[in-house]
């Protein structure tokens, strides 16, 4: 949930009106491939496993898995949007 209510402020404030179509196809495509991923990765564990590892194990890839992101995306931790130059031009366009 904060995921998403984080994209979206940062979607609204920094994209440009004539990219959001071909950006909101990328983020619906993420939608619909990520829980079945995970589903087919939680069954292929649990089928290998056993029901207990393949929740645990999921638990822990997504822990490594935020780590691993919030050091590649170091700039997402910096974003303001008072300094960000994509939101104070969409600002710019939207209080014209």
């Amino acid at each position: 949930m904060m995921s998403g209510l984080f994209r979206s402020v940062i979607w609204n404030q920094t994209i440009p009106d004539s990219k959001r179509g071909r950006l909101a196809g990328i983020e619906v495509l993420s939608y619909s491939i990520g829980p079945l991923g995970g589903e087919a990765r939680a069954g292929m564990m649990a089928d290998l496993t056993g029901v207990r590892s393949a929740i645990l194990s999921g638990g822990v890839l997504c822990c490594v898995g935020v780590g691993v992101t919030a050091l590649w995306l170091r700039d997402f931790w910096r974003y303001d949007s008072r300094t960000d130059e994509h939101a104070i031009a969409q600002r710019e366009l939207h209080t014209v």
